[in-house]
């Protein structure tokens, strides 16, 4: 078996084992992570519903003003982090549940996740 599929393989048991015990209500919902090579995406899902409500990632339009090509990918996981949590907000969402989606936190999903926070987040 290669490395990098022994590493996916080791992922989707970590994001299985997450999804056990996270489940978006409406009182509650989830704060879904996807990281690509390149960008990161944001969610909010209500698993009841099966709909998601927010999302924000590093290619919308509305932060594509923001961005630029010096930045890191670690200082663009912050912004959309702190985007996230401003729509929420407006929403009136302050609970959320956090799925990581199998991913190691660290790097640009905890950086996510502290600008989620700071920005009014609780999870």
């Amino acid at each position: 078996m290669s490395i990098t599929r022994d590493l996916k393989n080791r992922r989707i048991k970590r994001k299985l084992r997450i999804r056990k015990k996270v489940y978006g209500t409406d009182s509650r919902l989830r704060l879904s992570i996807y990281r690509s090579t390149t960008n990161i995406y944001a969610q909010l899902i209500n698993d009841d519903t099966k709909a998601t409500i927010i999302s924000a990632s590093s290619i919308d339009k509305d932060l594509k003003t923001k961005l630029n090509t010096q930045m890191t990918k670690i200082e663009q996981a912050k912004l959309v982090g702190s985007h996230l949590a401003e729509k929420a907000n407006q929403q009136g969402i302050k609970d959320v549940g956090f799925d990581r989606n199998g991913y190691v936190f660290r790097g640009r999903v905890k950086a996510l996740a502290d600008a989620a926070r700071e920005a009014g987040l609780n999870f």
